[in-house]
């Protein structure tokens, strides 16, 4: 007798599929990190936002809201912060000169093979590592004008005639601090371009050289045109820092002679914790976060990209 053969029968059905659950492990390492960076960054960044349209004098519980009156109070009213914006951009010009272009130049030439490269690595990479702060002092006291050793050093020299009050003349104040910056700078561009220096692949030197490219062809073919992340990087960094400056003029002029050398985050701690007002200290703060941000616009697209 015939059997009926049934089409579907030694065919495995195909298991279901479940759908993936959804776990809380990960969240709940991150739980910390997150709790703590909302309530000490987003919350206070949210506050210090709503305070800066606000005339408050930070003590009291009269607080009245007056829109962007802070903001347009910095922008057309408000000469100091003008001439602090200024010198910030003036700070940030000259850091992308003269830092990176030193910076530069030490790590071409310690990226050779010479007798006690380590050292002379770390000498320079020293300064960058002591906190701004014992920097300001230091090179304060060596600017003094009765036993500062500048002074002394040109007298010595017999060049007396140069000698003055660095910090205390309009003319002087901002590149004397400026110099201080610069010594206390050099440093971590170098380390960055050394770092890329050594990965650039020595068989395009080896192909040049046997091309018959010289030293200045090598540099500005090879050298320069592989180090162009490096350089987007220090530069975006030294641009955030510069409009970060606060400490070295805190510490060394406190924005004189006169005002003659406030930036605009000795301005905002001046307005917000001396003058008692809350208000447009903290907007002054979130103008200079604006201008942080949009700078560190190419550098976060750089990184994110790599």
């Amino acid at each position: 007798m015939a059997t009926a053969i049934n089409p579907q029968a030694g065919t495995r059905r195909k298991p279901k599929q479940r759908r993936p659950r959804f776990r809380f492990t990960p969240y709940l390492f991150l739980a910390p990190a997150l709790v703590w960076y909302l309530a000490f960054l987003v919350y206070p960044m949210y506050q210090s936002l709503t305070i800066s349209f606000m005339d408050w004098d930070g003590l009291s519980a009269n607080i009245r809201f007056i829109g962007l009156e802070n903001y347009r109070r910095i922008f057309f009213e408000d000469e100091t912060a003008r001439r602090a914006l200024w010198n910030n951009i003036l700070w940030t010009l000259g850091t992308l000169l003269i830092p990176t272009t030193i910076g530069l130049g030490l790590a071409v030439a310690l990226d050779r093979k010479l007798r006690g490269r380590t050292v002379l690595r770390a000498l320079f990479y020293g300064p960058a590592v002591l906190p701004m702060v014992a920097v300001g002092m230091i090179w304060a006291w060596m600017y003094n004008p009765q036993f500062g050793f500048i002074n002394y050093v040109l007298k010595a020299v017999g060049l007396g005639f140069l000698a003055r009050g660095w910090l205390s003349v309009f003319e002087t104040a901002l590149p004397a601090t400026f110099l201080t910056a610069v010594w206390g700078g050099v440093g971590f561009p170098m380390v960055l371009y050394l770092a890329a220096l050594q990965a650039i692949p020595q068989e395009q030197y080896e192909a040049a050289k046997m091309d018959g490219a010289n030293g200045n062809q090598l540099f500005w073919r090879i050298t320069l045109p592989c180090l162009r992340e490096a350089t987007v990087i220090v530069f975006s960094l030294a641009v955030i820092n510069s409009f970060k400056t606060f400490d070295l003029i805190y510490t060394m002029t406190y924005g004189g002679p006169g005002r003659s050398t406030q930036v605009l985050g000795t301005w905002m701690y001046f307005h917000a914790f001396q003058y008692y007002n809350a208000g447009y200290g903290a907007a002054i703060a979130w103008v200079i976060a604006m201008i942080t941000l949009v700078m560190a616009i190419p550098y976060i697209q750089r990184m994110s990209r790599d």
